[in-house]
């Protein structure tokens, strides 16, 4: 991987309690390894829980709530996965139309496991090639994608994995992703896929 080729850039990753914290804190290690500043960017101020599948894990400390926060403040958004995490956000709509404004802006997004749930809340799927823990499947189906079963997928500047297992795979597409920048992406979400990786 690349040294500090994400000098500059400042990613948000999105998370609110029962986040899996491997797929948090390891897409956050590597972006600070290759030069991003990062921010979690949460539904409330102070700390929120992470799991280690069903146990409590550590608690990740905040840095701004999504009502303050402003999606043009950053190159790229980051969402991780655990079962509570992504359902709790995508029923909020201050977080839905935050993950909406990366998606009509064309700016990358990585989100691994659960995380796609809330990209069908933002309108980000239909068209798009895309993976996922397997009980989301047919959400991401019903949605209008083309589900796969690969430990990586890349969709004009989305980034999906199934689990953790895929981090070091996700981890290195989604930093290659952003050191590419923004993404057209046409209207409502439809796309010229590009092509898929699965390395």
């Amino acid at each position: 991987m690349p040294t500090k080729n994400l000098a500059g850039k400042k990613v948000a990753i999105l998370a609110t309690c029962g986040f899996e914290q491997i797929e948090l804190t390891e897409p956050r290690k590597a972006l600070q390894e290759a030069g991003a500043t990062t921010e979690i960017v949460s539904l409330k101020s102070g700390k929120i829980q992470g799991f280690h599948h069903d146990k409590p894990a550590d608690q990740i400390d905040v840095d701004v709530t999504v009502q303050q926060a402003n999606a043009g403040d950053y190159d790229a958004l980051v969402l991780p996965g655990g079962v509570a995490n992504p359902d709790t956000l995508r029923i909020d709509p201050d977080a839905v139309q935050f993950v909406r404004a990366f998606v009509e802006s064309g700016k990358p997004i990585a989100a691994i496991c659960h995380g796609p749930w809330t990209l069908i809340e933002a309108n980000a799927v239909r068209g798009r090639t895309m993976t996922s823990w397997p009980s989301l499947k047919t959400d991401l189906r019903n949605a209008g994608a083309n589900w796969v079963d690969r430990e990586v997928v890349t969709d004009n500047g989305i980034v999906t994995s199934r689990k953790p297992d895929d981090l070091p795979a996700f981890n290195r597409k989604m930093i290659e992703e952003i050191a590419e920048g923004r993404h057209h992406r046409g209207n409502r979400g439809t796309t010229q896929q590009e092509p898929i990786s699965a390395r």
